[in-house]
């Protein structure tokens, strides 16, 4: 009996210091954040909902659409539109169960689409992009991706299109399988490829993110929460990430990420770290070409100018996590507040009573472009 018990804590062991060698540990990372330039009276809200947030998109009409945050395990809608003060289920309540299963990334092209990537948790369950026609509410795209492009323990989390609408870039997160990539979606053929998969430029450093006065480490400390690629942004030229525990924005050509000819050394050798960032989730493009980064450790967006020059934008304690970002109409930048902190492993009773959420907006001076 003290044999197997012995051999049962020799085990536990052994496995909790695997786990923390390969998730756990991290250093704090630096406050970026200067002076803003902005108010914090300058932030709207836009909209409450009962449960947390994911992402948002806003066509140019200014119809907004947000998921919920699959990691809140919501049971009921997972994609809404929010429509005369009233968040409903978009398509439909019925389409809901047909076409999601984990829903977070959301994107609109210049076609009035609505694209819709969906993780199937952590790669557990297949992987799917959907797109819907805004005009006619048609799903045009409803496409599982095989263990090739979404294996067990990716994260497909957010995604961006072209403005020709012919690309679709999606992130590769990878919090657990530790080999964030981007995928390349060819929207016409349906073809996708995973690029750059565990380069330095997509994956996550050592750092530990603290939000709302606490470290995000679980377990007892064993896990803490370190991703890499989280935010892209996608402009007629170029595109930029940066992983969620990363220090750097990059940016490559949209052309060279479109050659499938091209070896993937010479495409690594091709992008280059444009600026340093905070720790970040959403990013967005204004139609100046100036880049905005959420920082989600200190409640606040940054702007990266054409020089590549970082400065605080807005500060707000009101947002609890930064998430994704969008342009919507008249000059305005979307903000949806996922509140992180109090859905990963949170019962149901803590995330309901830590409600509601919020998508919040303001005018950052650049006119963007809707859905982007």
């Amino acid at each position: 009996m003290k044999t197997a018990l012995l051999f049962i804590v020799v085990l536990l062991v052994t496995a909790a210091t695997a786990l923390w060698i390969r998730h756990g540990g991290g250093n704090p990372y630096p406050d970026l954040t200067g002076s803003p330039q902005l108010s914090s009276d300058a932030l709207e809200e836009v909209l409450t909902y009962s449960e947390p947030i994911g992402n948002v998109a806003v066509n140019r009409d200014g119809r907004v659409f947000f998921t919920v945050h699959p990691e809140s395990r919501p049971q009921g809608n997972k994609l809404l539109e929010y429509v005369n003060g009233a968040a409903v289920p978009y398509p439909s309540l019925r389409q809901q169960s047909e076409l999601f299963d984990t829903p977070l990334g959301v994107a609109i092209d210049r076609f009035d689409r609505l694209w819709v990537i969906d993780h199937g948790n952590h790669g557990l369950r297949p992987a799917r992009i959907v797109a819907i026609d805004l005009v006619s509410g048609q799903v045009l795209r409803n496409q599982f991706f095989d263990a090739t492009i979404a294996p067990a323990g990716s994260i497909l989390q957010d995604l961006q299109v072209s403005a020709d609408g012919r690309t679709i870039v999606i992130a590769d997160t990878s919090f657990w399988r530790k080999s964030p990539a981007l995928i390349i979606y060819d929207v016409e053929s349906g073809n996708a490829r995973r690029v750059l998969e565990g380069h330095a430029s997509v994956s996550a450093e050592n750092y530990t993110i603290r939000s709302q006065d606490h470290d995000m480490k679980f377990l007892g400390g064993i896990v803490a929460l370190r991703g890499g690629v989280d935010g892209i942004a996608l402009g007629t030229e170029w595109l930029y990430w940066g992983a969620l525990s990363g220090s750097g924005l990059y940016r490559v050509l949209l052309e060279d990420l479109r050659d499938r000819n091209l070896p993937a050394s010479q495409l690594a050798s091709r992008l280059e770290r444009y600026s340093d960032k905070p720790l970040s989730d959403g990013l967005s493009l204004d139609i100046a070409g100036n880049v905005y980064i959420t920082d989600v450790e200190h409640y606040a967006i940054f702007r990266v100018d054409l020089q590549g020059n970082l400065s605080t934008l807005i500060q707000s304690r009101k947002i609890r996590w930064p998430d994704a970002l969008s342009f919507g109409p008249d000059g305005y930048l979307y903000v949806a507040d996922s509140a992180l902190p109090e859905l990963i492993l949170k019962s149901t009773e803590h995330i309901k009573a830590n409600g509601p959420y919020r998508i919040f907006r303001f005018q950052p001076g650049f006119e963007g472009i809707p859905g982007q």
